[in-house]
């Protein structure tokens, strides 16, 4: 599979990633599936602290034992949970990251983190601590980069001027174009773009409009109602079957501008990750394709945390 570099770093990521997110509670099939993308040429695995609280972290821990120096692994940090408390809450605190950094290398079964990224963030974070704090886990080799995980312009803006992030993972896909307007800022100083949501729940797959879930039926998916979905994505579907799966043609829509180092679909069973890692070798779009999906899908910003 091909490989793209993180930002500046010395990590070069599979063009498809696994999202671990989807992987679920049962630690056998997760496992496996984990073999199984590495297997397909995946190497770029993206985890979370927060993903039943911390049960995904162990299951790729366990997973990655004797397999660790194949993989680039990515988890996040900043959201916590503490017993007696109602839910997660949001801590961006230097103390807490440097807490909660020991309890992901505990529970992955590894002494460095290769991508660790903030999952979240408000620009009235203390982003200038949140920064020291992943500069010292760097210092002491305990993570090898960091990034963040925002679709926050202003958030996205503060930590390109005052920090060393080498990526940035935002939800783009072609029915959520949001991210494109930050690509030119990223681009220029050299941070990659790694993308989650890259099939919109599902709509952009092989899978029928009709499977969808209620509540896209009821609400649409974003600024698309569901009556124009069930306009806009046969349409696209048939355009461009002759030359890949939908499902490829939703991933190569993300991997068509240099700014993305890597697409990360979930995949909760061994058909859904055959597809996603079939996609990484279907033909890329040409420009024309690319520039007809641009013309049939929206343009759209986000119009709060400006």
């Amino acid at each position: 599979m091909k490989k793209r570099r993180i930002g500046t770093s010395d990590l070069y990521a599979s063009e498809i990633g696994l999202g671990c997110m989807s992987l679920g509670t049962d630690e056998k099939q997760a496992i496996r599936l984990i073999h199984e993308a590495l297997e397909r040429g995946i190497n770029y695995l993206d985890t979370a602290d927060l993903y039943d609280r911390g049960l995904n972290e162990q299951f790729v821990g366990k997973a990655l034992k004797g397999k660790r120096d194949q993989v680039i692994l990515a988890t996040k940090v900043g959201n916590r949970w503490e017993e007696g408390k109602e839910g997660w809450f949001w801590d961006p605190s230097k103390s807490y990251i440097k807490t909660a950094v020991k309890e992901s290398l505990r529970r992955l079964q590894t002494d460095y983190i290769d991508l660790y990224q903030l999952h979240g963030g408000t620009i009235k974070d203390p982003i200038d601590e949140t920064i020291a704090a992943f500069e010292e886990l760097k210092k002491e080799g305990v993570i090898r980069y960091y990034g963040i995980s925002s679709i926050r312009p202003n958030v996205i803006r503060e930590y390109v001027k005052r920090s060393n992030i080498v990526s940035v993972m935002m939800q783009y896909s072609l029915l959520d174009r949001r991210p494109e307007e930050l690509f030119p800022l990223l681009k220029e100083h050299r941070i990659s773009v790694i993308i989650r949501g890259p099939v919109a729940k599902g709509l952009l797959t092989e899978r029928p409009l009709e499977a969808a879930s209620d509540s896209i039926k009821q609400h649409g998916y974003l600024s698309y109602t569901y009556e124009e979905l069930q306009t806009l994505l046969p349409n696209l579907k048939k355009q461009t079957a002759l030359h890949r799966s939908f499902t490829a043609t939703a991933l190569q829509f993300c991997l068509y501008d240099p700014a993305v180092a890597v697409v990360v679909p979930g995949a909760s069973s061994s058909e859904q990750l055959a597809e996603n890692a079939a996609a990484a070798s279907a033909s890329g779009l040409t420009k024309e394709e690319y520039e007809w999906l641009r013309e049939q899908t929206k343009t759209a910003i986000y119009t709060e945390h400006r």
